[in-house]
């Protein structure tokens, strides 16, 4: 529909919504595939009619270093990597210390699984999450009722 409004408010609209527009295409949004890839980790999630499968990639990480909980309905994997690492040059005593350290998590939002069958295993950065399904009673269905 046509607007009506004064000349000079009509170009203050037209600056406001270049500036937008500018800060729509510098936002987080434009980086956030670069800041994901960096905190967090690939997983494939498959379904069969008993159970979940999930494999992530967690390359470099130890058992020690991953935790997975369960926190109805969420299933966490959490992997903490500590490193450090030290570069001594005896002739001309250069020493460079690096530590990183990263925290990357994963929620996945699971429910009617039996929590305490769940079972993992890690072997060349890939961790296998098997999650069973209880039982599905099935669907009841409700008759309607002819009520003349």
């Amino acid at each position: 529909m046509f607007e009506l409004m004064p000349f000079g408010k009509r170009r203050e609209d037209a600056f406001g919504q270049l500036m937008r527009t500018f800060q729509d295409t510098f936002n987080e949004e434009l980086f956030a595939p670069f800041k994901s890839s960096m905190m967090s980790f690939k997983t494939d999630v498959k379904e069969t009619e008993s159970a979940y499968l999930v494999e992530a990639e967690l390359p470099g990480f130890q058992k020690d270093d991953i935790e997975i909980s369960y926190e109805g309905p969420y299933l966490t994997i959490k992997a903490v990597r500590k490193e450090s690492s030290n570069v001594e040059d005896a002739d001309q005593h250069i020493v460079r210390k690096e530590r990183h350290y990263g925290e990357y998590v994963r929620k996945f939002h699971v429910q009617n699984i039996a929590e305490d069958q769940i079972t993992a295993s890690l072997k060349d950065g890939i961790l296998k999450l098997e999650i069973p399904k209880l039982p599905d009673n099935g669907k009841k269905r409700i008759q309607i009722r002819d009520d003349n």
